[in-house]
């Protein structure tokens, strides 16, 4: 199976300042990233930064990484910015990894790329574990996603989705078993998508959740999602979670 991976990368970041360029045992933690990210069955690995800073580190180390501009909104759009300069073919599969998460596992990105070379129809695709507990179902910086019979998603939300009536009226101390998906923010995508994407007007379902990935099902782009059965390592938001990865490259 052939694929690239894109991995956006800006420089700005409000919680850990510069974080591309942070070291992780003496290598910038955007390589660290490209560097897992290559492991897996990808073609090739891109990253797309915003910085000729942290474009020179990358090449530094022998990562392709390819300049795009500061007014890119978010990660698809940095993405779509390096499909179209670089022109890549229509079918060709993009795998969207995040720029702050050099422990992610190796499947979870073989795993987003296989739903779409299985079905042609998607112009997506992405990830889900199960929630674990009520804590998790209720906190709304956990994004639920709702899948239909074919295991694409029906709608992705901050809310606690899907609502079980009659247990909720007598106690939200507990969720049924094997009731909520958590997403994971990994995605794959056909470079004619991502192509289209910049074109694509926001919905209003994005502006209120701030989910980019509404705006797909908006109009009506289909996204497949496959269940991930082991934890994920989280990425790096703030200094301790940098010190933690960094503890853990130290102990390798």
């Amino acid at each position: 199976m052939s694929f690239t991976v894109i991995i956006p990368a800006r420089l700005a970041s409000t919680r850990l300042p510069n974080k591309p360029l942070a070291l992780i045992d003496g290598i910038p933690m955007i390589v660290r990233v490209a560097q897992q990210a290559a492991k897996s069955a990808a073609s090739r690995v891109i990253v797309a930064c915003d910085d000729p800073t942290v474009q020179k580190a990358c090449e530094e180390h022998g990562i392709e990484a390819q300049l795009t501009s500061k007014d890119c909104a978010c990660g698809t759009d940095r993405l779509s910015e390096v499909v179209n300069k670089l022109n890549l073919d229509e079918n060709e599969i993009i795998v969207n990894v995040q720029g702050d998460e050099p422990l992610i596992p190796v499947d979870i990105i073989n795993l987003v790329a296989e739903i779409l070379k299985k079905d042609s129809g998607l112009a997506m695709g992405t990830a889900a574990i199960r929630i674990r507990d009520a804590e998790e179902f209720f906190n709304p910086n956990v994004v639920k996603v709702e899948l239909n019979k074919r295991n694409e998603a029906l709608i992705f939300s901050r809310a606690p989705i899907p609502w079980n009536r009659d247990l909720f009226a007598k106690s939200k101390e507990s969720i049924p078993e094997d009731l909520g998906l958590r997403h994971v923010g990994i995605y794959s995508y056909r470079a004619s998508f991502l192509k289209q994407y910049p074109h694509l007007s926001k919905s209003p379902l994005e502006t209120f959740e701030s989910l980019e990935q509404l705006r797909a099902l908006w109009h009506g782009y289909k996204i497949g999602v496959e269940i991930f059965n082991r934890e994920i390592p989280p990425g790096v938001d703030t200094f301790e979670d940098l010190e933690r990865v960094r503890l853990y490259f130290g102990k390798k």
